[in-house]
């Protein structure tokens, strides 16, 4: 059920709390900010990597110990649903790509990772600004990316442009060992300081949540302003593209999921569309990433515009 909504002076007695009921909204604010102040999204950008660590970090602080450890022994079960999702599509992808003959343009480029990305790491935080338990996302995260050092090596060795591209299964285990890491620290500190947390605790952690992905959108946001400053065509070009592949696959989803609990629809639905393709900058070579960073920047207006754009596709 979706929370209820605090009046504005909430904000000056309670801001975490007030900023945890309109997550939807500082979500919003966070884009603009972004692409308002070039200048801070700049000097935001070389601590990407750690921005989301410590967004994880912050978001598995409002998960229970016992929910994250449930996370870590459902990924068997979770095996079918990765495999269509991180190896299926992205090969009906390719395979498009090449009856189309654009099997080497950026386009198709970007579309292979994006659908060969597991999970991003926020699904579990705005799958909870929309309502929802946190619980599913966090389970098919975790699982998405325990198993892309396997699902990405097809997809890789039938692409003619990333094919060899090894470097990038040591990038997923590298991503692995860190969300291992950082939920073992959020277990610890939730265990040390909030073993039973309250209504309130926890709207506050989720409120430092939102204030953490705000902070990363900002990050994301100097590549959508460099497009901007070149060409006003090319944006809307790779912005017709990332909306049109995310919000794509959060319909089909959606469409394919109206029998399910929920919570689990829209987890499944919403990261059909939302994934952490950003974990492939770090090891493919700079001429394969050149290419893909325009609809990466793009990608980031759709996901972060997803709990209002999208509120009454999950209604």
């Amino acid at each position: 059920m979706a929370a209820r909504q605090y009046p504005a002076k909430a904000f000056v007695t309670d801001p975490l709390r007030f900023i945890a009921r309109h997550g939807q909204w500082v979500l919003a604010f966070g884009l603009v900010l972004g692409l308002l102040l070039p200048g801070l999204a700049t000097g935001l950008k070389p601590w990407l990597p750690w921005l989301v660590i410590g967004l994880l970090y912050v978001s598995l602080l409002r998960m229970s110990v016992a929910g994250m450890l449930a996370a870590l022994r459902e990924v068997p079960r979770m095996l079918p649903t990765v495999a269509l999702m991180q190896l299926a599509v992205p090969l009906v992808v390719l395979a498009v790509a090449w009856i189309t003959g654009t099997l080497t343009s950026p386009v198709a480029l970007s579309l292979i990772l994006v659908s060969a990305a597991p999970s991003i790491v926020g699904s579990p935080n705005v799958v909870m600004i929309m309502g929802a338990s946190p619980d599913p996302a966090l389970r098919l995260m975790v699982a998405g990316t325990l198993l892309l050092p396997l699902t990405v090596i097809p997809v890789f060795a039938l692409s003619p442009m990333l094919s060899g591209v090894w470097d990038v299964v040591l990038a997923a285990l590298s991503l692995l060992l860190t969300i291992l890491l950082t939920s073992a620290a959020a277990m610890v500190t939730r265990r040390m300081l909030f073993p039973k947390p309250g209504p309130v605790v926890l709207d506050r952690l989720q409120g430092a949540s939102a204030i953490a992905l705000v902070v990363v959108v900002v990050a994301l946001m100097p590549a959508v302003v460099e497009i901007a400053r070149n060409s006003w065509g090319l944006l809307a070009f790779w912005l017709a593209i990332a909306f049109g592949a995310n919000f794509g696959a959060q319909a089909l989803a959606r469409a394919f999921t109206k029998g399910q609990p929920r919570d689990e629809a829209l987890a499944l639905s919403f990261i059909a569309g939302n994934r952490n393709i950003a974990l492939f900058l770090v090891s493919l070579p700079p001429d394969i990433t050149a290419q893909v960073l325009p609809f990466i920047g793009c990608y980031q207006l759709p996901m972060y515009l997803t709990p209002i754009l999208l509120r009454r596709l999950y209604a």
